[in-house]
């Protein structure tokens, strides 16, 4: 397909039409969800079996002032074609075309219908393939500073992170390197020696880290946080078991109801809140509850376990 008529837009087009979309101010009616000084949000992916325009009603009803927003979320609200129907690579193309003709307005207006609804997008998550091109990678650091988000959070590999790198020096904009928990893999985001490699790279590099992959992964995520605040973008807060000793497991039948888990969550919250590390915490809702609640239901639940913990005295 010929791409003479179809525009394109730079970095510094980007830029301009952000900046002149957003509010000159923050609406007096900002929600806010910070407790104790700890900035509590919630990534949009816990509301993925909803549909993308009932994610800010469920964020307002659960009383949560800050987002992680997904990017196939960002994208959704800013427009881009519905992937229910043709074939996989009619609809990657219609993606494709969308991407490089969609303006930086489009999601500066994503940025003001949070906003509207007080609602801080913090963080954009963006994961990016082995396969993804510098273009995609530009891409993602524009979207974000359209969206007015303050950091990147991703999962990808090590090899990629080196080419997002540059990228992120060049947009001058923090990039966070989401933790799973494969530690035979040396190119996974999984070990602290793999962290710090990322981090290494430049001061823009650092670590989204998931406290409930991390503990399943033999690690205590409170450690790791005391020695490396200054390079964490944000924490994923959500309940696992440890793993079996070389047995990965399928991950997401092994995350818990909040508490039933071996997640020190209380114990991240209490030194978050001690040490006044301005560091967003956000739940992900991923553990199955189709017996006991509907997902508004099970992330106010998570929501309510961190206020307890906050509010209880430290052991």
């Amino acid at each position: 397909m010929s791409h003479k008529r179809t525009p394109t837009y730079s970095r510094r087009d980007f830029g301009k039409a952000a900046l002149a979309a957003w509010p000159a101010t923050l609406i007096a009616a900002s929600i806010n969800s910070k407790i104790d000084g700890v900035p509590i949000g919630v990534i949009s992916y816990s509301f993925r079996d909803l549909p993308v325009s009932g994610i800010i009603p469920a964020i307002v009803k659960i009383g949560l002032g800050e987002v992680e927003l997904m990017f196939n979320h960002a994208e959704a609200l800013a427009g881009a074609p519905s992937d229910t129907a043709g074939t996989d690579a009619a609809r990657q193309q219609a993606l494709k075309d969308w991407r490089a003709a969609v303006r930086p307005e489009s999601f500066a207006a994503v940025r003001q219908q949070f906003t509207a609804a007080g609602i801080d997008l913090r963080i954009l998550c963006y994961n990016l393939g082995a396969n993804v091109t510098d273009d995609e990678i530009d891409y993602s650091f524009r979207m974000a500073r359209a969206l007015g988000a303050r950091a990147i959070s991703s999962s990808t590999r090590l090899s990629v992170a080196r080419r997002v790198a540059p990228f992120a020096e060049k947009y001058a904009m923090r990039w966070g390197a989401h933790g799973h928990d494969n530690v035979t893999d040396p190119e996974e985001f999984a070990t602290p020696e793999v962290f710090a490699k990322v981090m290494a790279l430049n001061p823009y590099m650092g670590v989204n880290l998931d406290i409930g992959h991390f503990t399943a992964a033999g690690f205590d995520p409170v450690e790791y946080i005391k020695a490396h605040h200054d390079r964490i973008t944000n924490l994923h807060l959500k309940d696992r078991k440890k793993n079996p000793p070389g047995d990965r497991g399928p991950t997401l039948q092994n995350n818990w109801p909040w508490g039933q888990g071996d997640v020190p969550i209380k114990a991240v919250l209490q030194l978050l809140k001690r040490e006044k590390y301005d560091i967003p915490a956000n739940i992900e809702y991923e553990y199955n509850a189709h017996a006991t609640g509907d997902t508004i239901t099970e992330v106010s639940r998570c929501f309510d376990y961190v206020k307890k913990a906050l509010a209880a005295r430290p052991a």
